[in-house]
């Protein structure tokens, strides 16, 4: 969801720079920093933004330069009066330095530009020009999300096929078939009774509790059903971030489960491996919008 665009544009007397800067985010949170006499544009702005991205956070700059002759510089008689009188009241009572001209000057409101004075039809005009060049800008920031949208959908297709190949690869771990698992408990059952006397029904009865809990079939099925809801939301494009993001979680759940249940390194070693592969596939979530 990185992406930066610029748009430039003019109208009368004025000339302006859009740029527009986009990062990861999990929410769509944009801010505007625009030249003062343009704040009316942002609820516009903000509007577009939103119609076109649902994630991300996106900073707005205009930058205006106004031809020279369009703006006279006045001097605030009333302000300056003021900022004058509160001076000297201060150096009268901490015996500083007068402040020069300059000081006083740079003082806010003391020194201003007087704009000419455009007509409602002008000045709808000049923004309706602001507006679309600034939809310029925002329809390049878009496509080059898109673009890289497109190269991180690649290596995310890459993930959910490692996940399903690793799903794959736990089904047939021999460790987890009926037979592996009657095995590895009568030898276990054999080695306690060499040095015990039990009750070899109760026995049995503990050993298939232990084989049904070892179980991972459902996880391995939930697995699946993820990995084709996966690739179901990738193939229909769009706004999949927040989509993908509890997918991701779901994910990572069953996984943690797999290794929880294991009872076998082999199969252990596979469920690290797609633990790996989720933390990964995650990363990336967060470039999606």
């Amino acid at each position: 969801m990185t992406g930066f665009a610029r748009a430039e544009g003019a109208y009368g007397a004025i000339r302006w720079t859009w740029e527009l800067r986009s990062v990861n985010g999990k929410g769509l949170d944009t801010r505007f920093r625009l030249t003062n006499g343009f704040e009316s544009l942002e609820p516009a702005l903000r509007k577009a933004v939103g119609a076109v991205l649902t994630r991300g956070n996106v900073n707005v700059t205009l930058s205006v330069q106004r031809d020279a002759g369009e703006a006279m510089p006045r001097v605030n008689e009333g302000t300056l009066e003021a900022v004058i009188e509160a001076l000297e009241a201060v150096r009268r009572r901490t015996g500083v330095a007068p402040a020069t001209a300059e000081g006083i000057l740079a003082f806010r409101g003391v020194f201003e530009v007087q704009e000419s004075v455009l007509s409602d039809e002008e000045r709808a005009a000049q923004h309706a020009a602001l507006q679309a060049s600034f939809e310029e800008a925002l329809a390049a920031l878009a496509a080059m999300r898109q673009s890289e949208g497109a190269a991180v959908g690649h290596v995310i297709s890459g993930h959910i096929d490692r996940i399903d190949s690793l799903t794959d690869a736990a089904e047939a771990c021999p460790a987890r078939q009926l037979d592996a698992i009657r095995t590895r408990l009568d030898e276990q059952i054999r080695h306690l009774m060499e040095r015990s006397e039990f009750d070899e029904d109760r026995l049995y009865q503990e050993a298939v509790l232990l084989a049904t809990k070892a179980d991972v079939r459902e996880e391995l099925d939930r697995l699946k059903a993820h990995v084709a809801a996966a690739r179901e939301l990738m193939a229909g494009g769009g706004p999949i971030g927040r989509r993908f993001d509890f997918l991701a979680q779901e994910f990572n759940r069953e996984a943690n489960t797999l290794c929880s249940k294991s009872n076998d390194t082999s199969l252990t070693a596979i469920g690290l491996d797609l633990k790996t592969t989720i933390d990964q596939l995650r990363e990336q979530i967060q470039n999606l919008e």
